[in-house]
């Protein structure tokens, strides 16, 4: 008999077998931790974000110059919160089934679980919004995409990628067109649209996520190829941005008098608010080079997260812990800085809250993971999905 899965094995590390009634239950956790069927490398890389997140928040960084290693802590603005959208579209393909699509029969439980998760997410970052720190809360977007995604459940990796990049180049020009017609746009969750964090930004990272989470993460060549290709799109990304940069720059620079090229470019018809839409590249800017460029940059970092979740297992354990229960550690460190003062006092502090929150987050985390399992907040989302998904009479087989 022919081994059909003999090459997709090759790649994968033999798993010992483990006995496991002569361990008490904090060590069994311990031992398992991060082994199939999770996968330990998307925590790490999940971990990655939460600590970009706080940095984001709380951090002192100067402005980003590539040149100079000392202003790269930067990078965690903006790209932090597209790294949790791209993980967040991997870990919705991994509980829709995987490298699996789902059955049709799957669906109802499937977009019912989602509801619920979104629903909790959602709530709870209303709930930290209510805190008043002043940050802008991922959550409640986060929420929203639990029920964003749903239409998309069944689709194949191609169609994925083809969703993701039609998002990208359509959803910022959509956007900078509505935003010309309409310069005043207000109103209760208008911020879903035009906020620091729009869906226009994070649907082609989801999508690109599930699309990633449709293969096989534990293949070494899956962690190389996002690497590689997530490093060539980055700088494909990034590189066409400051190239065009310069000449935006000239005509905005002091002294520079920008009305014969505005003229020029008005002649010919073209609008530059969406042109700015395609190439700008700032924090935050939800431009499609800034989506191409923070997203390669997402794929690259999940890549190598994947390659050095194994070999580094156990030095990378505390980072792939906080990043098993990222909904409890954001909402614990955006609790801390409102207990601290808020984002003044941090500021005072001249950063030091970053590493302080960081250090005592996965210390906790770890130690939850250890004696208690799945995080507090995880357990709510957990509970919230299975109540969703059993109330409309709809249940595992």
């Amino acid at each position: 008999m022919t081994q059909t899965t003999s090459r997709a094995d090759a790649d994968r590390a033999p798993e010992p077998e483990r006995p496991t009634a002569d361990l008490p239950a904090p060590l069994r956790r311990l031992r398992d931790f991060g082994r199939p069927p999770r996968v330990m490398g998307i925590d790490v890389a999940r971990g990655v974000a939460v600590i970009g997140m706080i940095g984001a928040h709380v951090g002192m960084t100067a402005p980003f110059e590539w040149e100079r290693i000392e202003t790269w802590t930067a990078l965690v603005h903006g790209r932090s919160s597209l790294l949790f959208a791209l993980v967040a579209g991997i870990s919705i393909a991994l509980l829709s089934g995987g490298s699996r699509r789902p059955d049709v029969a799957d669906l109802p439980r499937l977009r019912l679980s989602l509801v619920g998760r979104g629903a909790v997410v959602f709530a709870i970052g209303c709930a930290l919004e209510l805190v008043g720190t002043g940050i802008a809360i991922i959550l409640t977007i986060y929420g929203v995409l639990f029920v964003a995604i749903i239409p998309f459940l069944r689709m194949r990796v191609r169609s994925l990628w083809i969703a993701a990049g039609a998002f990208a180049l359509l959803g910022p020009v959509s956007l900078a067109c509505v935003r010309l017609l309409s310069p005043d746009v207000y109103g209760e969750g208008i911020a879903l649209v035009f906020g620091p964090y729009p869906v226009t930004a994070w649907m082609p990272l989801l999508l690109a996520g599930m699309a990633i989470g449709r293969t096989d993460l534990l293949r070494v060549r899956t962690g190389v190829a996002l690497l590689l290709g997530g490093a060539a799109v980055t700088t494909a990304g990034y590189g066409i941005g400051t190239l065009l940069a310069g000449p935006a720059e000239a005509l905005t620079a002091a002294g520079a008098n920008p009305s014969p090229m505005l003229e020029r470019l008005a002649a010919l018809g073209i609008p530059l608010r969406p042109l700015w839409a395609l190439i700008e590249v700032a924090p935050h800017s939800g431009a499609t080079l800034e989506i191409v460029g923070s997203g390669g940059l997402a794929a690259a970092i999940v890549g190598l997260c994947l390659l050095l979740a194994r070999p580094l297992r156990w030095l990378l354990l505390p980072l792939a812990a906080l990043g098993s229960m990222p909904l409890t550690a954001y909402s614990a460190q955006i609790v801390a800085i409102a207990a601290s003062g808020g984002l003044a006092a941090a500021e005072a502090r001249e950063g030091a809250m970053w590493p302080l929150l960081t250090v005592v987050l996965l210390v906790a985390t770890t130690a939850w993971m250890v004696l208690l399992g799945t995080g507090p907040l995880e357990r709510v989302t957990r509970a919230a999905s299975a109540w969703m998904a059993g109330a409309a009479g709809v249940r595992r087989s």
